[in-house]
C-alpha cells in the first residue's frame, strides 16, 4: 500500500504562515524594548506579560482598564497604504480614556488580525503603536497577531488596543465637580478617531479621492486628502496628568464619538450640565470642509465630531489659570470654552 502522507495538508496550505508571525516578532522586540517603564518584568515571548506596580511607584493603587479600536479611520489607512500612524491613534484612544478616570497609563497590549500576514505592513502599524506608547508613557508590553484567512480579505487586517493604568486609590476622577466650574477645550490634531464613516460618506459626495488634494489645506502644502485626514489622535496624556496634579481639575472628557454633546455629559454628576460658547475657538478648516460639502447640521457636527475640542478639563475657577499652563505645556492650545451650570446636558451659544 503507498503512503499518500507526504501530500497530506498543512497550516500553511489553509493560508497561515507560523514563520511569518515568529518573524514579526523579531522584528517588533525593538520597538516593544524602546517603550520599557519601570514596572516592566518580562519582554515579548511569554504566555502572559507581568507588571509589577510596586516597582512602579504605587503604595495603595487601583487599577483602571481600557480597550478600543480606530473604527473605520483603519480602512482609509488600508486603502491609501499609509499605515505609519494609525498605531498612534489605536494607543491615544485608550490611554485618552484612562487619563480622564485619573489614571497613568502603565502598560498596553495590542491585537492584530489579519487576512494574510504581511510582515512589513504588520510591522510599521506596531511601530506606530510603540511610538504612541512612548508619548503615553506606557509599556508595549504583549500582544496578539492572528492569522485568519476566512475571516478578513488577504490585504485587509483590523486593530483593538488594551491600556491597563493605575492611580493611588484617594486620586480617581471626577470629583468635586461644581456649578461654576471652568471647562478647558484642548485643541485636536484633526478628526481623531471618530465619524469616518460619515468622512467617508462626505469625500464621496464630493467626488474626492484620497490622492487628490485636501481642499481645506489652508497651507497649500500640497497634501493629499488621505493624508490630511490620517494625522494621528493627540495623546493627552502628559498634559493632563500634570494639570491633575497641579491641584484644582475636577474632571476630564475625552471628547471622541459623541461629541461635545454626549461626553462631557459623563463627567458631570446629575443636575449640572454645562454651557459651552461656540465662539471660544474657531472651527478647523477641516471640520468646516466636511460642514459644507456634506451639509451637516451643526447639532449633528457637534455630537460626531470632536470639532476642534479632544479633551475637556473642568477645573476650579481659581485654578483655570494654572491648569491651561499645565495644559499649554507641550504645545496644545487650550480654549476657555465655557462653564458647569445647573440643569442636565449641554447647552450651546454662538454657532460654529
Amino acid at each position: 500500500m503507498s503512503d499518500h502522507r507526504g501530500n497530506g495538508l498543512t497550516y500553511g496550505a489553509a493560508g497561515v504562515d507560523i514563520d511569518a508571525g515568529n518573524a514579526l516578532v523579531d522584528r517588533i522586540k525593538p520597538a516593544a524594548a524602546s517603550t520599557i517603564r519601570p514596572g516592566v518584568m518580562a519582554g515579548l515571548g511569554g504566555f502572559g506579560a507581568l507588571f509589577d506596580l510596586k516597582a512602579a511607584g504605587y503604595d495603595d493603587p487601583v487599577l483602571v482598564s481600557a480597550t478600543d479600536g480606530v473604527g473605520t479611520k483603519l480602512r482609509l489607512a488600508i486603502d491609501t497604504g499609509a499605515l505609519d500612524t494609525v498605531g498612534v491613534d489605536l494607543v491615544a484612544m485608550c490611554v485618552n480614556d484612562l487619563v480622564c478616570q485619573g489614571a497613568e497609563p502603565l502598560f498596553f497590549l495590542d491585537y492584530f488580525a489579519t487576512g494574510r500576514l504581511d510582515v512589513d505592513a504588520a510591522a510599521t502599524v506596531i511601530g506606530g503603536i510603540a511610538e504612541g506608547c512612548r508619548m503615553a508613557g506606557a509599556a508595549l508590553i504583549g500582544g496578539e497577531t492572528a492569522e485568519m484567512p476566512g475571516m478578513y480579505d488577504p490585504e485587509d487586517f483590523d486593530l483593538a488596543g488594551f491600556a491597563v493604568g493605575a492611580m493611588e486609590r484617594t486620586g480617581a476622577l471626577p470629583r468635586d465637580v461644581a456649578e461654576g466650574d471652568v471647562l478647558l477645550g484642548v485643541a485636536s490634531s484633526g478628526v481623531h478617531s471618530n465619524g469616518f464613516s460619515l468622512v467617508r460618506r462626505v469625500a464621496e459626495a464630493a467626488r474626492l479621492g484620497w490622492d487628490d488634494p485636501a481642499p481645506f489645506d489652508t497651507g497649500r502644502t500640497g497634501a493629499s486628502l488621505g493624508a490630511r485626514l490620517l494625522a494621528p489622535t493627540r495623546i493627552y496624556v502628559r498634559p493632563a496628568l500634570e494639570a491633575v496634579r497641579g491641584g484644582g481639575v475636577h474632571a476630564l472628557a475625552h471628547i471622541t464619538g459623541g461629541g461635545l454633546t454626549e461626553n462631557l455629559p459623563r463627567v458631570l454628576p446629575k443636575g449640572l450640565g454645562a454651557e459651552i460658547d461656540l465662539d471660544a475657538w474657531e472651527l478647523p478648516p477641516v471640520f468646516r470642509w466636511l460642514r459644507d460639502a456634506g451639509g451637516i447640521a451643526e447639532a449633528e457636527m457637534l455630537k460626531t465630531f470632536n470639532c476642534g475640542i479632544g479633551l475637556v478639563a473642568v477645573v476650579a475657577p481659581g485654578a483655570a489659570d494654572a491648569a491651561t499652563a499645565a495644559l499649554a505645556a507641550e504645545g496644545d492650545v487650550v480654549h476657555r470654552i465655557g462653564v458647569v451650570t445647573r440643569g442636565a446636558g449641554v447647552r450651546y451659544s454662538g454657532t460654529l
